[in-house]
């Protein structure tokens, strides 16, 4: 009889293992680049144990 492997748990309810995203306003920047804002998990603050290291390019 096969056996079935029992799913894998949820990191964060809210997010589901993506803690940090960047989201594109639409705007162009004078070096031609786009206005981004970083926006974390509201439950686990983009603190969860598989989360990669977010690099983030300020603009002046």
């Amino acid at each position: 009889m096969a056996q079935h492997t029992p799913a894998p748990t949820r990191i964060c309810p809210d997010c589901d293992g993506f803690p940090a995203v960047a989201i594109d306003t639409g705007t162009l920047l004078d070096d031609g680049t786009r206005a981004t804002l970083m926006v974390t998990c509201r439950r686990c603050h983009g603190t969860t144990a598989a989360s990669a290291p977010v690099v983030q390019r300020e603009h002046a």
